[in-house]
């Protein structure tokens, strides 16, 4: 499940699931709704992400900040995510399987313009049997 919520000068992105790599999957699906429909954006090409950082709470800013980097450099949104997360006490990696196409104003019905995640209100945590992820982006 993901979901938006209200920050006073940006938004919020949460994701939650059964493991780590499906929460940040969610977040980033959160992320993407802010700047137009997932459901509108079909998933024809696919891009791999490998991304690391010291921990899973790095780790999710920095994937959420590599999505963006790839929407701005290669002009892509995506709406499917497979991702695995991985780590120890010398750091956490992610590898994520990517779905979208190129941006297309016309058919995605662009929205909100996110710049970057942030560390504010950074949370990744184990609840019960559910993980959560969160974080503030940027518009």
């Amino acid at each position: 499940m993901f979901q938006t919520f209200e920050n006073k000068a940006d938004i919020g992105v949460r994701g939650s699931g059964a493991s780590l790599g499906v929460a940040f999957s969610e977040c980033a699906k959160a992320m993407v709704s802010i700047m137009a429909s997932p459901s509108k954006i079909a998933p024809k090409k696919k891009i791999v992400l490998q991304v690391k950082a010291s921990d899973a709470q790095a780790l999710l800013v920095a994937f959420l900040n590599e999505l963006l980097y790839v929407k701005d450099t290669k002009q892509m949104l995506f709406s499917k995510f497979e991702v695995s997360v991985e780590g120890d006490a010398h750091g956490a990696e992610l590898k994520a399987i990517c779905f979208g196409e190129k941006i297309n104003p016309k058919k995605h019905e662009l929205m909100t313009e996110v710049k970057a995640a942030a560390y504010s209100q950074l949370k990744v945590v184990k609840k019960g049997k559910e993980w959560v992820a969160q974080c503030i982006v940027d518009v």
